[in-house]
């Protein structure tokens, strides 16, 4: 059995005050870290479904539709029929949602979280990280 190791109550630590941290910087332009991850993922694959958006956030359906509906609510995002398959939307990052000070804002959060981090200890870390959630992955499988 491997030591005790304090990264889990490190990494808890870490996401507390990074969502913190993000909400109240992005209470301006009416984002969360929530739907700033989904508006930026999305800005990435503009055009997919809620369900295509859903796996390459990892998250369930049922969460992510609160997140698109509140980017709907903001004008961020905006959901249109799909050629072809009128039962799916596809989700369409509108002007406002492609605003440069929002993106500007999100570069420079994630600029100001890693700065002065080697970008070897980066890697490793993702690493790392990756393990852990596959590991925890895995024994929710059984």
């Amino acid at each position: 059995m491997p030591r005790e190791s304090p990264i889990l109550d490190t990494l808890l630590r870490v996401m507390r005050t990074l969502r913190r941290s993000y909400d109240r910087r992005a209470r301006d332009v009416g984002l969360t870290l929530s739907t700033g991850r989904a508006l930026t993922t999305l800005a990435h694959h503009d055009g997919i479904t809620q369900t295509e958006l859903a796996a390459e956030l990892a998250i369930e359906a049922p969460t992510l539709k609160r997140q698109i509906d509140a980017l709907v609510a903001g004008g961020f995002v905006e959901r249109r029929p799909l050629d072809g398959d009128g039962r799916k939307n596809g989700l369409v990052v509108t002007e406002r949602g492609r605003d440069s000070a929002i993106v500007e804002f999100t570069h420079r959060l994630r600029g100001e979280v890693l700065r002065g981090i080697d970008p070897q200890d980066l890697d490793r870390a993702a690493q790392v990280l990756d393990r852990i959630a596959r590991n925890i992955e895995r024994m929710d499988r059984t």
